[in-house]
């Protein structure tokens, strides 16, 4: 497998990072992958700032920081600029959330795939989008 560079969506971090079943098998199988550098895997702005909502509904402010600082350890951050918000206002997809990922990855150029379990909101856009699951399966993982 030559070596994929993936935007990696809230859902595939928090599965992970919350052991949810029946998810956790693929979505860790994807970080694993980032952290040995055989997929270079990011994230955006917005990505961080859900996972830090989400977590700190049930850990300490402190354990999500820790959290948040080993997940950057082993995936780049993205750039989100005032091109990729109106790219997203004026673009087709109905999850604004999504279009802000989207554009963020395409402003990077050279991100091969959307990794996400939530595939159906990423429909309008031009990157290849798929789960944990089907990406690991497709590669022989």
């Amino acid at each position: 497998m030559s070596i994929k560079r993936a935007l990696i969506d809230t859902d595939v971090v928090l599965d992970v990072l919350t052991e949810r079943e029946p998810h956790f098998e693929f979505s860790s199988k994807v970080l694993a992958l980032c952290e040995t550098s055989q997929v270079k895997g990011f994230v955006t702005p917005v990505i961080i700032s859900n996972l830090y909502y989400l977590l700190r509904k049930d850990f300490s402010h402190k354990e999500v920081i820790t959290a948040l600082i080993e997940l950057t350890g082993i995936v780049g951050v993205l750039a989100m600029n005032e091109n990729v918000v109106k790219n997203a206002i004026h673009s087709n997809f109905t999850d604004f959330e999504d279009a802000l990922q989207h554009f963020s990855a395409l402003q990077m150029k050279d991100i091969d795939i959307i990794l996400t379990r939530n595939t159906k909101d990423h429909k309008k856009g031009s990157l290849p989008c798929m789960t944990p699951e089907v990406f690991i399966k497709s590669a022989n993982l």
